[in-house]
């Protein structure tokens, strides 16, 4: 490959990690913060982190307006990101990272929906598809739960997530269990974290500070479905910019 075709691919992945946060959404996220606490709390009672406080929530104050939820702590909190190497183990795109996780499931939440699909792929790939835990499933006594689907959210539509100044869009990709000591939340694959933090994040060191921002979208159209994504992508800058299109139109349910 000549240098000239390197280097433009390298200004490619570059901007296809790094998009700055449309004004519309920034003024939602400043709203949200400067609000301090949510007032519509669709679920509530999650940690963050097993030595944070259980203030946060599935937020719903702004699914009337612009039909998005999100999650929120108190005081202008939003969540951090852990990060997440469930799915497919071992393709090309797995640098390693994901090898410091001591908590990796060979399998993602909605891993017969992806296989459905007949793209060659039997489920999402941490290393290539920027999935967002959403959702705390289980039931076990102690544990809070919250299903989005029981709120429009369907599995595997197209989230957007602010982080580290830029707009990411991902997809709804798992869930959060109960194999942990607490109800957590604030997690997403190690693409997607990689993208908004660099590559010092591996599988067992995420972003701590609580200002992610995961917004969810209900409803059908969020779906991109069988063929609305590149579900066969070899690697992250390629699977995210097939989803590209859709997180733009959807963002736009967030007016001025």
């Amino acid at each position: 490959m000549s240098l000239k075709n390197i280097l433009a691919i390298s200004v490619f992945l570059s901007a296809s990690l790094a998009r700055d946060v449309p004004s519309n959404v920034k003024t939602l996220y400043d709203s949200i913060k400067s609000k301090g606490d949510c007032t519509s709390k669709l679920a509530s009672g999650f940690y963050s982190s097993d030595d944070n406080d259980n203030s946060f929530s599935y937020c719903g104050d702004h699914v009337k307006d612009y039909n998005v939820i999100y999650l929120q702590g108190k005081k202008g909190q939003f969540a951090n990101m852990d990060i997440d190497c469930d799915g497919t183990q071992g393709s090309a795109a797995d640098d390693g990272r994901c090898g410091d996780s001591g908590d990796t499931q060979s399998i993602t939440s909605f891993a017969d929906t992806v296989n459905g699909y007949r793209k060659g792929v039997k489920d999402l790939d941490a290393n290539i598809h920027p999935y967002v835990v959403f959702g705390n499933v289980g039931g076990k006594e102690g544990y809070t739960s919250f299903d989005p689907q029981k709120h429009g959210v369907e599995p595997l539509s197209v989230m957007a997530v602010v982080c580290g100044d830029q707009l990411i869009y991902g997809i709804w990709g798992d869930e959060n269990g109960v194999d942990g000591e607490k109800s957590v939340v604030g997690e997403a694959s190690i693409s997607l974290a990689t993208a908004c933090y660099g590559k010092s994040i591996n599988g067992n060191s995420g972003h701590d500070e609580t200002d992610v921002l995961y917004l969810a979208f209900p409803g059908s159209d969020a779906v991109p479905g069988k063929n609305g994504a590149k579900w066969n992508a070899k690697n992250y800058s390629e699977f995210e910019s097939s989803i590209q299109s859709l997180g733009d139109k959807l963002i736009q349910r967030i007016t001025a």
